[in-house]
């Protein structure tokens, strides 16, 4: 580990007259934080968040929209109103405050948008080509769309600098700007299409508007592709053409550029331009490289650098000038503080999963996949600090999520904390996914808890089955029951006995499969899609995924999704939707028939296979729950406004009670990996 006074990501960098204490950017992004279009108080306490955990650079807006014709996609700050300049300081002023530098991302989203919301303005782009991801078709802009356009540009970059923001980077990939500088989306025939210089004058224009409204010493970036990727026979953006346009939008006034590879009009490409879980670290890095070599202005970058190690690399070669941390802060807005502090092995950290922006389409915000704090900064801390009331034993049985996030923040709060754990390895379902060899990385948010469990004193005890003596036998004041569940398969009228479910898969016990095989997800998440994914690895088998569900696998998001279609394309996996499988029996030849109704047409069909492989959830695993309740104070009740208020709970229902007795995570319900978290940090953080 380096000394802070020679590691690279914390030497300071000067950025025209803006000195950065230290190499490390947050790069623009949107969390959808945002309240009417302003960065109010949730907003502005996820950024200064980062400002406090050390961050040089912190990137709001990612991306905040110039015109009303721009409505929000993705919860979009909206800089074409005058009102959002206060807020604008308030939060500059705070995270000036912290010791971090401010910019937003400034844009015309052009045609990715949608045509149904905002104010129903139709969406402009250089041409009328479809934008795939939010389904618009725009109308190509006129003469007097361009005028107005490049007036809200300048505006709201005036607004920015009003604010009190130390600069503004254009956003040029995926939106208006490079709608017109891209051959794959600028089909014009106009002096704005055709040749590189007439593709080039649009986005020049509003640069140099943009310059001239904020003076010269405001910084203005851009953050560009630098190469379209697109498949062969289809013209895009090209490197050199990029490179040129580059290096005339510096001369037009731009002072940084943040480099992009690829395009974000398709789930696949979008996957491909943010790479995700299963992925190489810093896939772009040589090609960024490249880009600084050319270019005479500071270059920055992030594309899957997830780890300090890979964002040094990356440093001391010379690949960047400033290095994008922005998922790995969301995950850890204390990164570079705990780097600074010698505590790199104490980093929470980001394994991929993308949750943090399927998250955005899945439930209205960013989310990481195990950091609740994230978006919650007014009500839950990062840092958790110790209690001042009296210290408690704590009996955490199950070392899955929930019970391990119980176990830490229980620790972290100064309890004397024993984990059970029945098997021999914790994990619980995360070490199930995990066996999917594109997403090992999860395995990363059970191996960090298990550390800070280590740090903090926790006793762990793996491979010991707690039953309801072992839980008394420690004299406990709080008892928190994270058992998890098992695989349901009841919802079956008949054979339940006869199929097989992922978890069978996923472990192995379903040895070596043959013949067809008939998936059904009655779950719509990663379990099921996890299990074909596996299952297309095995020689000699022929997959049917089979689901009730109108659309495939529907709580995987786009960032997700790419990789499972790619497998089930490449093994030619079929796919059927609207069927639910009602039952199976045994034929007289030994297959299975599985019998399959339509909701829609009222009718059942039969598929004759090999195996069935069910995922339908979990039920929760809670006897010892129910064993321990009679003797617990509250009877397991918990008080939800107490909960919601991050209070203690102080429930009373039986007086001879000894301990309180609570249960987290799927020991309550079938949910996932955040929930399971969130459970148990909220319950024991007032504790």
């Amino acid at each position: 580990m380096p000394s802070p006074t020679l590691d690279p990501l914390l030497q300071p960098f000067r950025l025209k007259h803006l000195t950065l204490r230290n190499r490390v950017v947050s790069t623009s992004h949107e969390p959808a934080f945002g309240d009417e279009g302003m960065p109010k108080d949730r907003y502005r306490a996820y950024h200064v968040e980062k400002a406090r955990g050390g961050v040089g650079l912190t990137m709001i807006g990612g991306s905040a929209v110039v015109s009303p014709d721009s409505p929000p996609a993705f919860g979009n700050l909206l800089l074409y109103r005058d009102d959002i300049v206060p807020w604008l300081r308030r939060l500059a002023d705070d995270v000036h405050r912290a010791g971090a530098a401010v910019m937003c991302q400034v844009t015309h989203l052009g045609r990715r948008t949608s045509n149904f919301t905002g104010d129903w303005l139709p969406v402009v782009s250089a041409s009328p080509l479809r934008e795939p991801a939010h389904r618009a078709f725009p109308k190509a802009a006129e003469a007097w769309d361009l005028d107005r356009i490049v007036a809200d540009y300048a505006a709201a970059a005036l607004r920015c600098r009003e604010g009190g923001l130390d600069g503004i980077e254009l956003e040029a990939y995926g939106h208006l700007l490079d709608s017109f500088l891209s051959p794959a989306t600028n089909h014009r025939d106009d002096e704005w299409g055709g040749s590189l210089n007439n593709r080039m004058a649009f986005p020049r224009r509003v640069i140099r508007a943009v310059r001239e409204a904020v003076g010269p010493d405001f910084l203005v970036g851009i953050r560009m592709s630098l190469d379209e990727a697109l498949p062969s026979g289809r013209p895009g953006l090209a490197f050199d053409e990029a490179l040129t346009a580059a290096e005339q939008y510096a001369a037009d006034g731009i002072d940084f550029i943040s480099a992009i590879h690829g395009t974000i009009e398709s789930d696949a490409s979008l996957a491909k331009a943010i790479p995700s879980i299963g992925t190489p670290l810093g896939p772009f890095l040589d090609f960024t490289g490249e880009i600084k070599r050319r270019l005479a202005i500071p270059v920055m970058h992030a594309a899957r650098i997830a780890d300090v190690a890979t964002a040094r690399h990356a440093l001391r070669e010379g690949l960047l000038d400033l290095v994008g941390m922005t998922r790995a802060q969301i995950a850890d807005p204390y990164l570079v503080a705990k780097v600074k502090a010698g505590q790199e092995d104490r980093i929470r950290p980001c394994v991929g999963a993308s949750y943090c922006l399927d998250a955005i389409y899945d439930s209205g915000d960013t989310k990481c996949i195990h950091n609740p704090s994230i978006g919650r900064e007014l009500h839950v801390p990062h840092l958790i600090s110790p209690t001042t009331g009296r210290h408690r034993k704590a009996v955490v049985v199950g070392g899955g999520p929930a019970g391990l996030e119980a176990a830490r923040v229980l620790g972290e709060r100064g309890h004397d904390v024993v984990l059970f754990e029945a098997s021999d390895q914790a994990g619980g379902q995360i070490r199930l996914a995990a066996s999917n060899p594109r997403r090992g990385d999860l395995i990363q948010i059970v191996d960090w808890r298990l550390a800070e469990c280590k740090h903090l004193g926790v006793d762990l005890r793996v491979g010991t089955y707690a039953e309801a003596g072992d839980v008394l036998a420690e004299h406990p004041d709080l008892v928190i029951v994270a058992t998890g569940g098992t695989p349901n398969r009841s919802f079956l009228a008949a054979g339940e006995g006869l199929v097989a479910d992922t978890w069978d898969v996923m472990t192995g016990s379903l040895r070596r499969p043959r013949g067809e095989i008939l998936v059904y997800d009655d779950h719509g998440g990663y379990p099921a899609m996890d299990a074909v994914e596996v299952l297309t690895a095995q020689p000699g088998v022929r997959i049917e995924y089979v689901t009730p569900e109108r659309t495939l696998a529907p709580d995987v998001g786009s960032m997700n999704s790419p990789a499972y279609l790619r497998a089930f394309t490449a093994r030619g996996v079929t796919t059927t939707l609207a069927q639910r499988l009602r039952s199976v029996r045994r034929t007289r030849e030994g297959r299975l028939a599985a019998i399959l109704y339509s909701e829609y047409t009222e009718a059942e069909t039969e598929r004759i296979v090999d195996h069935v492989i069910v995922e339908h959830g979990t039920l929760p695993t809670d006897e010892l729950y129910v064993e321990l309740l009679p003797g617990s104070t509250n009877l397991g009740e918990v008080d939800h406004r107490a909960l919601l208020a991050h209070e203690e709970q102080v429930v009373v229902r039986n007086e001879a009670g000894t301990y309180q007795l609570f249960r987290i995570g799927d020991a309550v319900a079938a949910r996932n990996i955040h929930a399971a978290i969130y459970d148990a940090l909220r319950l024991c953080l007032p504790v």
